[in-house]
């Protein structure tokens, strides 16, 4: 398995469409890293929701506003950090989607999603940027 040292950004407007780039950014990663499918499953859905998020609700799909992402893995671990223009939000405050109450919401998915899927999530700038990281080995 190939697993040097890399590092990739990609800049995009705040547009649901462009989510597609991101994808194409992992599937590129994940065929350097030769990723299981688990692993590579789990990185896609991470990173895309934390896109998502970026997109919608840090930058309120405004196109002027940009989302970005940086990817870097050494042999040991993949870290991405997403981040976007907006102000933030209290990401130590949020509603847990799997309780009862909660079920039938449409949003609140994504950051956990992001907590179980990566093996660490680290906010910073007032939660406008997100760090994910996988452990490869």
């Amino acid at each position: 398995m190939v697993r040097e040292k890399m590092k990739k950004n990609l800049k995009i407007p705040s547009v649901p469409e462009n989510i597609r780039l991101v994808e194409n950014l992992i599937d590129e990663i994940s065929n350097q890293h030769e990723f299981e499918s688990d692993m590579y499953g789990k990185i896609l859905v991470a990173c895309v929701e934390a896109v998502n998020n970026s997109i919608i609700h840090g930058n309120k799909s405004n196109p002027d506003k940009y989302v970005k992402v940086e990817i870097k893995s050494s042999t040991k671990k993949l870290k991405i950090k997403v981040e976007d223009e907006g102000n933030g939000f209290d990401y130590e405050d949020i509603p847990d989607p799997t309780a009862p109450e909660n079920l039938e919401n449409i949003n609140g998915r994504g950051v956990f999603l992001m907590n179980h899927l990566s093996d660490e999530v680290n906010f910073f700038k007032n939660g406008s940027e997100v760090e994910l990281i996988f452990n490869l080995i």
